[in-house]
Order: C-alpha cells, then sequence, then structure tokens
C-alpha cells in the first residue's frame, strides 16, 4: 500500500532548479516512503517524471492569487480568467486539488474589504472548478506581519465564505500549525470543517513559553534575534515536535472520512540550509507520521 505521506516540494525545500534535479527528488523521495507530492506548478514533463517515479501529485498552486483579491477591478477580471485557464489545464493532466493562499495584492486590505472581492471573484472560479471536478483549498497562513491579511484564516471568516459561496470545490487545506500559533483549537477546527478538508499540511507549532513571557503573543521582539520560521512567541517545527496532537488529528480525519494525501511543509530552522538537511528533516517527519503510512 502507498504512503498517504507527502511532501510540498519546493524550490526552497529541494535547493533543486533543473528539470534532472526535480527527477532526482522525485525519485529519492520515493526511496525514502513517500507517496504524494504537492508542487508550485505542474507541467505534462513533471506530471510523467511524477508518474515514473512512482509518485501521485498532491496538489497545484493557484497562479495570480493576490489580483484575485485586487482593488483593481481590472486585474481582479483579468487573474479569474487566469485562473479558469489554468485549472483547465491543469484538470487535462489529471490534477484535482488546487492550493492557494488568498493574501490580497494590497497587504493593508482590510479583511471585510477582501471578503467583499472574494464574494464578487469566486462564483465563476468555483463553477469552474465543479464542472472539472477540481478542488480549491484554502490554508490558513496568517499572512505577512504587521497586517496578517490572509482571508480564510479563522472559523469566524471561514464560515461566512462557506455561507456566501457554498460550493462544495470550495474547500480547506488542513494545516494545525497555523491554528496554534493564531491560538486556535485545531481540534475543534477539525470537527467544525471536517465535510470542507480536502488536503492536510503536516507541520507542527511550538509554543515557546518564555518568549510568551518576554514579549506576549501579538508584538514582535525589539532585541531577540528570533529562529527562522518563527516570529517570537511560537516557532514552526517538523510533525511531532510542538503543539498537535496527530493521534486526534489522524482519528478525526478518519472519522471524518478523509482518505487524501497527508503532505510535510518543512519549514524547521534546524532542517534547512542544505540538502542533507531537507532530506533528514523529511525523513524524521516521515517517521513521526507513521500513522498515515
Amino acid at each position: 500500500m502507498s504512503s498517504r505521506v507527502g511532501v510540498r516540494l519546493t524550490q526552497g525545500v529541494a535547493m533543486a532548479k533543473e528539470p534532472e534535479q526535480w527527477n532526482e527528488w522525485f525519485h529519492w523521495l520515493k526511496e525514502a516512503g513517500f507517496g504524494y507530492v504537492d508542487l508550485q506548478s505542474i507541467t505534462k514533463e513533471n506530471m510523467t517524471a511524477l508518474s515514473e517515479a512512482g509518485l501521485s501529485l498532491g496538489s497545484f498552486d493557484a497562479r495570480k492569487v493576490p489580483q484575485l483579491l485586487s482593488r483593481d477591478e481590472g486585474k481582479r477580471n483579468e487573474a479569474v480568467r487566469e485562473l479558469i485557464v489554468q485549472l483547465s489545464e491543469a484538470a487535462e493532466l489529471g490534477a484535482t486539488t488546487c492550493f492557494m493562499c488568498l493574501v490580497p495584492e494590497q497587504a493593508a486590505t482590510p479583511l471585510s474589504e477582501s471578503f467583499g472581492m472574494f464574494c464578487d471573484v469566486f462564483p465563476a472560479i468555483t463553477e469552474q472548478a465543479e464542472r472539472l471536478g477540481i478542488k480549491l483549498v484554502l490554508e490558513g497562513y496568517p499572512g505577512p506581519a504587521p497586517h496578517y491579511p490572509t482571508l480564510g484564516c479563522t472559523p469566524e471568516m471561514l464560515r461566512a465564505m462557506f455561507a456566501a459561496i457554498p460550493s462544495p470545490a470550495l474547500c480547506i487545506n488542513y494545516d494545525p500549525s497555523h491554528l496554534v500559533r493564531l491560538g486556535i483549537d485545531h481540534i475543534r477546527f477539525l470537527r467544525e470543517f471536517a465535510e470542507r478538508i480536502a488536503h492536510v499540511h503536516a507541520k507542527d507549532c511550538a509554543i515557546l513559553d518564555e518568549n510568551v513571557y518576554l514579549f506576549g503573543r501579538s508584538q514582535r521582539p525589539v532585541f531577540a534575534k528570533t529562529a527562522k520560521f518563527s516570529e517570537g512567541p511560537w516557532r514552526y517545527t517538523i510533525p511531532g515536535e510542538g503543539s498537535i496532537h496527530w493521534l486526534t488529528v489522524t482519528f478525526e480525519l478518519d472519522q471524518a472520512g478523509y482518505r487524501g494525501p497527508v503532505c510535510i511543509e518543512l519549514e524547521d530552522h534546524r532542517y534547512s540550509g542544505s540538502v542533507e538537511a531537507h532530506r533528514k528533516g523529511l525523513t524524521n517527519a516521515l517517521a513521526q507520521l507513521h500513522m498515515f503510512t
């Protein structure tokens, strides 16, 4: 039986740019025990390479997402047209899951304004996705400081988004690490939105109690040096080394009927900077996620 555990493979993780390097990574991933790969972009060539390596596609990234939430109506309309074309091309290649973080073009855009633009542009997008059998999975990464402008990070906003656009094509990429850093109960969230979860990212988040004492959860540190993939009071880690209850997550996903990929998003400062470090982080994470294999 193939592993359900995959990897979100980006240039930053793979440290690879050329097609030959990607092919080498695909074969390494298969040999290491992985079954899926999330790619930023897909082509006929890399889909063939995935298949030849014995791997399956997890998700692909939507293009021009910030322009979908642009204050410029012309940019919004053009981004919608381009995404509709991209979804058609992806469907022809056999892709079924489109990943996106709804970060607006202008980071200072209020969430209420972004929500209005979302309601304007997404009916056409979800209609195309439904027709093609593609799930649009939204990740709740809050976005860059200081505005944290991403749409769809909290239960309050997701309830409003699903009420406004109830299309079954509009789904969630469940990444509990972002919920932990925001102080949102990641298990309650999973239970509430179980029917909307169509993809899972495996990343953990450790809350650093001493740092929380020193500068709280909201303000950035002024004098302290923070680790990579951290803002001070928290840091992202590989699964099993933070606050995520992975056995409970596994149980709840199983109860919800989720049988799709669980893809490691490697954002841990201890496993960065070299191919060897990245591969060690991925294999250590895979060992922690044995319940999904």
